[in-house]
């Protein structure tokens, strides 16, 4: 008998284990609320860092800044600056970055469909938490 079939649970554990600290690096990257904006807004085109910013309000320079820069540096998107003055800079997904898009608009498409339902949960199980002496 295989070792997997006498004892799944533990070999199911030895591989969440194994692949557990890989996978929450991923998507601690690419499953951000930043990142799948961006992957959706740069699904089309190279835009601009202001174009981007003011797509995705209310997002600081610095936060958009340091997402931008996470993704480049892992290959997901590139960042091209042009010689013009002013100076003119693009951020463009990379193909790998491409292979996020289906799966980022999913969703997002999930997250408006399911909102006001979750905010309707939320403020319920917070009033069932608040103590009726207060």
């Amino acid at each position: 008998m295989a070792q997997d079939a006498q004892h799944p649970e533990a070999d199911r554990a030895a591989a969440s284990d194994s692949s557990c600290l890989a996978v929450s690096s991923v998507l601690g990257l690419v499953g951000n609320k930043w990142s799948i904006l961006i992957f959706d807004l740069l699904r089309d085109e190279p835009m601009r860092f202001a174009e981007l910013r003011r797509a995705m309000t209310p997002i600081s320079s610095k936060m958009l800044t340091a997402t931008l820069q996470k993704l480049v540096e892992a290959g997901l998107a590139t960042r091209t600056q042009y010689p013009e003055i002013p100076p003119r800079v693009e951020y463009c997904l990379t193909p790998l970055g491409r292979t996020l898009v289906a799966p980022a608009r999913d969703l997002l498409t999930w997250a408006k469909a399911h909102h006001a339902g979750i905010e309707r949960n939320a403020a319920a199980a917070s009033g069932a938490r608040q103590d009726p002496n207060e």
